[in-house]
């Protein structure tokens, strides 16, 4: 009955966009599978966001379909021979060692950076490394956060007229304003073997002309970015001293009580007659409405959700492992998870950069820097470096020592 339901309700409040199966940047699997809302939905001109807070209770109305490509296949045959894995292996090599990159032809035609109208670059896919600390030039101690950039090319791009954003579907909240004016731009982080996923999901990279990668992910970009699918980005794409926003799944501590969920105190021992009440809440406190008033922090699932930091410094770049050392020890996030990265939205940040002091636009060019190569460590101007000389103490004024007090003086003074 559900399923008739179901059915029955997204055929009268939902109806299928129109035919892209003509359009060479999409895939064949993402033909009519998107919805635009009914008419009356449409009378009331509801965000994404209200329609998804306003239908949350309501699991028949699909509004986008999450499920474009089967991503894993059948699994891995245990029964083949070491013989056909080693010739499996040669096919697979040859036929991505062989395959004519996409940039063969040069990159694209690159814009202009601008400041009005606003311009938004791309960000890049990244791996928590864990936490070193630093030091400053007047010897002050903090704390970094070591993010590395793997295997990072661009997959895919969308202009702005080939998406819906009455349907779009986005985990950070896509600015009113920018509707229509910005393009999607997809970026995949470590590639790998083809043969543990479907042929609909290896076919999303045959116009990058890259192997599989075991991570998507999409940035809303200015047209004037546009970056060529298949075209590598590095920790380089960014600068020392620039500000960056991060978004993260938090760490999953799963079903937690309110002592380590919220950090309650908890009962009193035993030896005040404590009797199975040590880690409990006590009362809800529902007073006269009889029921649990929305909001009340109680025991549940802690973790897993996505946490975004904003106006995080850029300290240190290895250029060579491609790591960036980012401000604070508290990014989101467990050791060796997924990180995206991407140009801080502050409003003071961003009026730092200029249209002549800006980072690499649309991004880093090797082929831009052959005539002087980078060092293999980028540091901030504001950041003590190992292999300078030994803190200085010529701007600190040190205070004379007052006189000691004498054995008489002091005697005088007890009398």
């Amino acid at each position: 009955m559900n399923r008739a339901l179901q059915t029955v309700c997204t055929r009268l409040f939902t109806r299928p966009l129109l035919n892209l199966s003509s359009s060479s940047i999409l895939p064949s699997t993402a033909v009519g599978i998107n919805f635009i809302p009914c008419a009356w939905i449409r009378r009331e001109k509801l965000t994404d966001q209200q329609m998804r807070l306003r239908y949350k209770k309501l699991h028949w109305h699909k509004f986008y379909d999450d499920k474009w490509v089967q991503r894993r296949g059948g699994g891995w045959d245990e029964k083949i021979t070491p013989e056909n894995v080693s010739f499996m292996q040669e096919i697979v090599y040859e036929t991505y060692a062989n395959k004519d990159s996409p940039l063969k032809d040069g990159p694209w035609q690159r814009g202009k950076f601008t400041i009005d109208p606003e311009t938004i670059r791309t960000g890049v896919l990244g791996l928590k490394l864990g936490t070193l600390p630093q030091w400053d030039k007047r010897g002050r101690k903090f704390y970094v956060t070591l993010v590395q950039i793997i295997d990072n090319h661009v997959i895919n791009y969308t202009p702005p007229e080939m998406i819906n954003f009455r349907t779009l579907f986005t985990t950070r909240p896509l600015r009113r304003d920018l509707h229509g004016k910005v393009g999607m731009l997809v970026v995949g982080a470590l590639s790998c073997d083809p043969r543990k996923f479907t042929r609909g999901y290896n076919g999303l990279f045959e116009q990058a002309g890259v192997p599989p990668k075991r991570k998507l992910t999409r940035f809303f970009i200015t047209p004037n970015s546009a970056i060529k699918p298949g075209t590598p980005l590095y920790a380089t794409h960014f600068r020392c001293g620039d500000y960056v926003d991060v978004q993260a799944r938090s760490i999953d501590y799963g079903f937690q009580g309110v002592m380590r969920r919220y950090g309650f105190r908890g009962g009193p021992s035993d030896k005040y007659g404590s009797t199975k009440f040590h880690r409990k809440r006590g009362t809800i406190g529902s007073g006269r409405k009889h029921k649990v008033l929305p909001g009340t922090r109680m025991a549940g699932f802690m973790g897993n959700k996505l946490v975004m930091m904003k106006g995080l410094k850029i300290w240190r770049i290895n250029t060579k492992y491609n790591v960036l050392y980012l401000m604070g020890p508290s990014v989101p996030g467990p050791n060796h998870g997924y990180i995206r990265i991407q140009d801080s939205t502050l409003y003071e940040r961003k009026k730092m950069f200029t249209e002549t002091n800006h980072p690499p636009f649309p991004t880093y060019y090797p082929d831009d820097n052959k005539s002087k190569s980078l060092d293999e460590e980028l540091f901030a101007d504001d950041i003590y470096r190992f292999d300078q000389p030994t803190l200085t103490l010529d701007d600190i004024q040190v205070a004379p020592l007052t006189a000691p007090r004498t054995a008489a003086k002091t005697a005088q003074k007890k009398k």
